[in-house]
This record gives structure tokens, sequence and C-alpha cells, in this order.
């Protein structure tokens, strides 16, 4: 839970209010956000964010609230650089 509650912080939507106001529409988002990846729940819900960040807006201090940290794969190299051989005469 901590972490949908973290992941609509990111997102700017005020998530007591939400879950107030539209508990089942909460519940389904937060059983769905724990079964799939935050970006895939990002891409799947990304119109509907949009309005709910319109109806319940974060008033809070952002610097109040959690961090949410996605990992991001590191970029792998195009090419590699030859190794250059050794030679026992030098």
């Amino acid at each position: 839970m901590e972490e949908f509650e973290a992941y609509l912080i990111s997102k700017k939507i005020d998530t007591r209010r939400f879950e107030a106001e539209e508990p089942e529409l909460w519940g389904n988002w937060s059983k769905l956000f724990s079964n799939v990846h935050p970006n895939s729940f990002t891409q799947q819900k990304l119109f509907l964010i949009n309005n709910i960040r319109r109806r319940f807006p974060l008033t809070e201090n952002m610097e109040t609230a959690p961090e949410v940290t996605i990992l991001k794969p590191k970029p792998k190299p195009k090419f590699k650089v030859p190794v250059k051989p050794k030679n026992d005469g030098d």
C-alpha cells in the first residue's frame, strides 16, 4: 500500500481524498499496482491518471512526500572495444 500511495504522490495526486471519495476505484488500482510494474501501470492508466490528478490535486508540500525510486536499466554499450594482445617481447 505504501508503494501505491508514494506512486500517487509522485503523480501529484492526493491519496487521502482519492481513497475517501473513490474507494472502489482506489482499491482496484491499488490491487493492480501491486501485481504489475509501476511503468506498466502508468501505461495502462495514463489517461485516467490525468483525470484523477485534476480531481484530486496534491496540495501538500512535495518535500515532505516520500520519494519513489524506479530503477532504470543501465544502457548497454553498442560495441566492444577490442583488447590489444600483450606481446612477450615488449
